[in-house]
């Protein structure tokens, strides 16, 4: 069996994830596809996570791609997680992961509204209805705010009480429920935001402005290999639970997957882990490098078996979820945290000694991300021990 040591894994990591230096660039859409998708739970992650990977970018690169261009697309997808998308993954991911969500979340907001008594007859009929009925109506305005289709679409504003006779009950309108179902449908998506590129409020456009036929109808056993055959070439090698934890399928649709896949098996320090067959050959070490990458960046966020790049940093990194915050890199390997304060400073605190040349490229790197932030200031939407103390 082939060896894949820590090392090389992080050589790995260096050059497909584009945070060695001769592997940055400024193309926006090649970043994404050396990641396969980006985490956009938090709409910042998503230009940091380009910003730490390229060279004299800036915030208007990533604008143009996903709201010009239209290049790149953002969607519910694995684990129920906002990710932003390459336009040519988006049929893979819709079939492999969001139609399954959107058939789950359409039963239970079916249940909740057959509960409340809210509908009269079939309903899911009636919210079936409703949901033509606010696609039509982004059709016909191009795109919208899910308030401004609240006003055209009366029955968006249905009232629904999740939970009856609970301290804590309050009826809710079902207007992020039917735009929530459409967009897991793939049927409209989530716009250009209100305010910065740092902002969370979208409007809403139909599907139809980023695909003029809708997106193209894979099995969602094509759909499942296709990504799996990406996710291995980017954060192989990796074991087998790491795949399951990434995809959010069961370990049966996994295996059943990877039998499709032709994969070798190596050994990671004492574990088993599969790559690609064809991608067996060693990643040449890349001259040392520094990154300073955003909470919930893909590539801590890849893998579920973290102790190769995380070492013992978990608990002051990563939150009570499982959600990491800005995190500082050197060589392949987390050493410190960082975060920015309400003036704009960029802080860190290294956890471990690595040198003063690594650190002077930190602040080379914390002065290049400064530029970068210019006058936004986002707040990480999950809080982590080491940023909050950085921030205090």
């Amino acid at each position: 069996m082939r060896s894949m040591d820590a090392a090389e894994r992080r050589a790995r990591l260096g050059v497909r994830h584009r945070l060695a230096a001769a592997a940055r660039t400024d193309d926006v859409n090649e970043v994404v596809r050396s990641l396969v998708v980006l985490h956009a739970t938090d709409p910042a992650t998503v230009f940091l996570s380009i910003g730490a990977r390229g060279r004299v970018g800036e915030p208007g690169y990533v604008e143009k791609a996903l709201y010009e261009d239209r290049t790149l697309l953002r969607m519910l997808a694995m684990r129920r997680t906002m990710f932003v998308a390459p336009i040519e993954l988006v049929p893979a991911l819709q079939a492999s992961c969001a139609d399954a969500l959107a058939h789950k979340q359409r039963k239970q907001y079916a249940k909740y509204i057959e509960q409340a008594g809210a509908v009269d007859g079939d309903v899911s009929a009636w919210l079936s209805e409703v949901e033509a009925e606010t696609h039509n109506t982004l059709l016909a305005r191009g795109s919208a705010t899910g308030a401004q289709l609240g006003k055209e679409v009366p029955r968006l504003r249905t009232q629904v009480n999740t939970a009856p006779g609970k301290p804590y009950a309050k009826p809710t309108s079902i207007t992020s429920w039917v735009l929530l179902l459409l967009g897991a449908e793939g049927r409209i998506v989530r716009g250009r935001p209100n305010g910065s590129w740092s902002s969370s409020q979208y409007t809403w456009a139909p599907i139809e402005s980023w695909l003029p036929e809708g997106i193209p109808t894979l099995s969602a056993e094509a759909a499942r290999v296709e990504l799996v055959r990406k996710w291995l070439r980017s954060f192989g090698p990796a074991p087998v639970s790491d795949i399951k934890w990434w995809t959010g399928w069961t370990l049966g649709e996994v295996r059943k997957t990877l039998a499709q896949l032709d994969t070798a098996e190596v050994d990671l320090d004492g574990v088993t882990g599969l790559v690609l067959a064809d991608d067996l050959d060693p990643t040449p070490a890349p001259e040392p490098w520094v990154a300073l990458l955003p909470a919930l960046d893909p590539t801590p966020m890849g893998w579920q078996s973290r102790e190769w790049y995380l070492g013992p940093h978990s608990p002051i990194l990563f939150d009570t979820n499982g959600n990491v915050g800005p995190t500082v890199w050197w060589d392949g390997r987390i050493v410190g945290g960082w975060a920015q304060r309400p003036d704009g400073e960029i802080v860190w605190r290294l956890l471990e000694d690595v040198g003063s040349d690594a650190q002077a490229l930190i602040e080379a790197e914390a002065a290049r991300l400064t530029t970068w932030y210019g006058d936004v200031r986002p707040i990480p939407r999950f809080r982590t021990p080491l940023e909050r103390e950085l921030t205090s």
